[in-house]
């Protein structure tokens, strides 16, 4: 959420500060601003509402800004509405420090009304400007930048990652971080902090990670980072493996769109190196045969989509590995006393590795004794570092505010995982194992079989997007996979949409359906089609439109029912979900195009959310 980027070099900054946001608008946000130090100019700060485009017509693409030292951000208000006041970056009442913020600051109020009483004035509501006083107030004391940083930071409680420049120091900005990302990028023509690699990856692929607690003084020839205590620290750099080609649309209309036809080459890179002489192998996962073997629980624990990725493998792993499978939202599961102990595996799922809700529920996990397991994306990320064991899903770069590759390599990977375990534990049998195992790899050619035919979702969405409720019913697997496609669904075209499970629908539910309402039933899951078929059969008595999804076997028999059918191919039970999703996906994004909505940036929404 929101998004940070500072620079420090021997070119022009505001330039590079413009595209740096530009790459990084997936991230969710509702105004804009720069502030770039000059030797002749001083410190010039333009910040607007609205998209990055005005901010650029109004600085003429950062042309108006000279000074090579500088900082931008993307503001989601939090602490504030949007507009021009409480866009960042903020400055302090002498006009000297200029900061940007990502996170929260819990006890802003009580600072606020210290310095208030101290005679400092505020222009904006938010708990940003906040920090920018107090470092003014700090710097007046000990008049160093470094140290007032320092002595901030103790005042100071809650998340952030801050890029700060100060008047006194021509060349030089100031970052620190505690529970929101930040990372360093080291460059030839000068060097970086953002709050994603997306932001650099034009101008460089190394980059260091910034841990908690961390402040690091910017030069354009170097970067010095110290702990709390102003300790010098030295910094892993890792080489970003991806080209920028991947943060492109590469002539799509959308980012979602691309990144929905990318999913069979996301899969393949997700499972093909795990996958050796016919069995699962996970070289970063350290847990001892008898810790698996006394395993007595099992957490998955995370949010939106990854949430109702641990939804699917509920189902699949209960029956895998014969264990307790609970599936928690990551925003709850630390108010809840969960049951941990030192026999509970406890597994976080979030692409960006950021998700605070989710890092937060691993803490408290791992306080309470627990072993926990990360499935992130994004490599050097906070969740990664922390967890006790990390799986990569290398999906590459997600763009689009609505996730697709990053569900389908997640649950991918965590198939896998599941056979892992099931093997490790005995509870796989040899052909169960092997049926699975071999179907998983077949995944990518059965996606891209339903990517060839994408016009028969275009053509059903043509026919349903002007509908304004639908509800999503499936039984089972069918269920799980339904939270996501109506998850989908409303974020992108704004519809009102619900998933239930099939049997739930007479317990309240059908009150809903009337003529004219559209329910997408889902019969992927063959061992409970009939009773599928049956609610479908209920729906429509009362006047439903069916729009149908189901596979080439069952095909025959939902055509007599459904009003519109969509197939997929069949695969082990296991994994129908990671096919069924597809066409859900695909339905979502033609219903929103149809609806003329900002698909990638939908409203309201971000791509990582890293306040609580």
């Amino acid at each position: 959420m929101c998004g940070i980027i500072g620079f420090v070099g021997r070119e022009q900054a505001a330039p590079i500060l413009l595209d740096g946001l530009e790459r990084m608008e997936y991230r969710g946000y509702d105004s804009a601003g720069i502030a770039v130090r000059s030797e002749t100019a001083g410190l010039q700060v333009k910040k607007t509402k609205g998209r990055l485009q005005v901010l650029a017509d109004l600085t003429h693409g950062g042309a108006d800004l000279e000074g090579s030292v500088g900082i931008g951000h993307t503001r989601w208000a939090t602490h504030g509405e949007p507009n021009d006041v409480n866009a960042h970056p903020h400055v302090s009442g002498n006009g000297r420090i200029a900061l940007v913020h990502n996170g929260i600051i819990e006890n802003y109020l009580e600072i606020k009304e210290h310095l208030q009483q101290k005679g400092v004035k505020f222009t904006s509501d938010t708990d940003s400007e906040v920090v920018a006083q107090l470092l003014e107030f700090h710097y007046n004391e000990c008049h160093s930048m470094l140290e007032a940083v320092g002595r901030c930071l103790r005042r100071i409680e809650g998340s952030y990652a801050f890029g700060i420049i100060c008047a006194d120091y021509p060349n030089t900005l100031i970052a620190a971080r505690k529970d929101s990302p930040l990372i360093l990028g080291y460059g030839e023509s000068g060097n970086f902090i953002a709050s994603d690699v997306t932001a650099v990856i034009k101008y460089t692929r190394d980059v260091a990670y910034m841990n908690d607690g961390e402040i690091a003084v910017v030069t354009a020839d170097a970067i010095d980072v110290f702990d709390s205590e102003l300790t010098p620290q030295d910094k892993a750099h890792h080489q970003v493996d991806w080209d920028v080609s991947a943060a492109e649309k590469g002539g799509y209309a959308h980012f979602m769109f691309k990144e929905i036809m990318e999913q069979p080459e996301a899969i393949r890179k997700t499972i093909s190196p795990r996958i050796r002489n016919g069995r699962v192998v996970l070289d970063n996962v350290s847990m001892p045969a008898e810790y698996v073997k006394g395993i007595s629980r099992i957490y998955l624990i995370a949010c939106g989509s990854s949430y109702h990725v641990g939804v699917v493998c509920k189902y699949s792993w209960e029956r895998l590995l014969r264990r307790p499978v609970q599936v928690e939202l990551a925003s709850e599961f630390r108010y809840s006393d969960p049951l941990v102990d030192e026999n509970t595996l406890v597994i976080v799922i979030s692409q960006s590795g950021e998700t605070l809700d989710t890092m937060a529920a691993m803490r408290e996990a791992k306080r309470r004794g627990g072993r926990t397991l990360a499935v992130v994306n994004v490599v050097g990320s906070s969740i990664a570092r922390e967890a006790d064991d990390v799986l990569y899903t290398w999906a590459g770069p997600e763009i689009a505010v609505a996730t697709t590759k990053a569900y389908s390599t997640q649950l991918a990977l965590l198939d896998l995982m599941g056979l892992y375990l099931g093997e490790a534990l005995g509870t796989v049998s040899g052909a169960d194992y092997d049926e699975i195992l071999k179907e998983v790899q077949a995944l990518p050619e059965k996606m891209e079989c339903i990517l060839e035919h994408v016009e028969d979702v275009q053509h059903a969405a043509s026919r349903y997007f002007n509908h304004d409720s639908i509800f999503f019913i499936g039984r089972n697997l069918d269920y799980a996979m339904g939270l996501e496609g109506s998850l989908k669904l409303k974020e992108i075209s704004y519809i009102h949409s619900e998933a239930y499970a099939s049997g739930e629908l007479k317990h309240g539910t059908i009150s809903l359906i009337e003529s004219g309402t559209l329910v997408v039933a889902l019969g992927t899951y063959a061992a409970l089609f009939d009773k599928a078929m049956s609610n479908v059969v209920e729906v429509k008595a009362r006047g439903a439109e069916v729009l149908a999804l189901t596979t080439e076997a069952y095909r025959e028999k939902m055509e007599k029912v459904a009003d519109t059918t969509l197939v997929v191919p069949q695969t082990h039970p296991v994994l129908q979900p990671s096919l069924g999703v597809v066409p859900l996906q695909l339905f979502a994004y033609y219903v929103a195009l149809q609806r003329g909505c900002d698909i990638d940036k939908p409203r309201n929404l971000a791509k990582s959310v890293t306040v609580e």
